[in-house]
């Protein structure tokens, strides 16, 4: 693997560990001020936090593909956009399956079964996977399974939301594949944040905002907005330039392993044998993802 895809593999891992500890954030504050209220305000402050951003990379010169013609524009805007519908619709879907009282496990695995969608989509656009990845692919769902799952498994309406949230992140994952490589992945990841803040900012309106005098949940958003949206999805864009959207979203769904794992450190949440062995295949499908094969099998 070479130092680039090394480097925006370790920026994906990164990413997970964040989004691991925002679920536990957002199940409360989701609960605390209302799903769209929440998802409004997170996407404003990440939207927020990355004008300054962006303002002091060009002024440091760090800044590569900053747009300079009206087409390299015309790019950004359609792909910020894009990437913010993508956004919003997953983000709220996932909000409103925690909301309607999906167990933080289930949420989990439900959640990152786009592990198995983003390969499955990426075949109607050419995006063939080394045999390897799909080996991976198995291994991270026992992984999921094992860590989220327990008792018997049964769908009500809020995992049937979750199953949803699984396909739009999908689609979001694709999305941000197309467009990452052509445009500066900072000025894309802002403008998709105010894109699902305004549409989302729709549906809070009439939900009504409230219970926002609470520093307690204000600090929940400002970690969701943040952290969550304003450092993560940002990552996730920079990060994903140049691997394999199977092997990101593999990268990626260590956020479910973050998430046990900082229930178990915030919550005081102990972690059984069968979640330590979920956690352990979890990681040997990352491993294998990442491996080289010297002769290629595609599927």
């Amino acid at each position: 693997m070479n130092s680039l895809k090394l480097k925006n593999s370790f920026l994906l891992l990164l990413t997970a560990f964040i989004w691991g500890i925002a679920f536990v954030v957002q199940d409360s504050g989701g609960d605390a001020i209302g799903p769209f209220t929440f998802n409004c305000l997170r996407a404003f402050i990440g939207g927020i936090v990355l004008l300054p951003t962006i303002k002091i990379l060009d002024h440091a010169g760090l800044t590569y593909m900053k747009p300079k013609t009206k087409k390299e524009k015309k790019t950004l805007i359609i792909g910020g956009i894009s990437c913010g519908i993508a956004l919003f619709i997953a983000s709220n879907i996932q909000q409103l399956g925690l909301y309607f009282g999906a167990s933080a496990g289930k949420a989990g695995f439900l959640t990152a079964c786009y592990i198995i969608i983003v390969p499955i989509l990426g075949l109607f656009f050419g995006k063939k996977c080394g045999l390897n990845i799909w080996i991976g692919v198995c291994f991270s769902l026992v992984g999921l399974y094992l860590l989220c799952i327990h008792g018997s498994f049964s769908l009500t309406f809020a995992d049937t939301l979750l199953l949803l949230c699984a396909l739009a992140f999908s689609i979001h994952i694709l999305v941000v594949d197309h467009f990452s490589p052509l445009v500066d992945g900072i000025r894309l990841s802002c403008i998709q944040f105010w894109t699902s803040a305004i549409c989302t900012s729709i549906a809070a309106i009439m939900n009504c905002l409230h219970n926002l005098t609470s520093i307690n949940n204000w600090i929940l958003l400002l970690y969701a907005g943040i952290l969550s949206c304003g450092v993560a999805y940002t990552l996730q864009i920079v990060g994903q330039k140049g691997l394999h959207p199977t092997v990101a979203s593999l990268l990626m769904s260590m956020e479910s392993v973050f998430s046990v794992l900082a229930g178990w450190i915030i919550l005081g949440q102990t972690m059984s044998a069968r979640e330590i062995c979920g956690c352990i295949f979890i990681f040997v499908a990352i491993v294998l993802a990442q491996i080289p094969m010297k002769k290629k099998i595609t599927v």
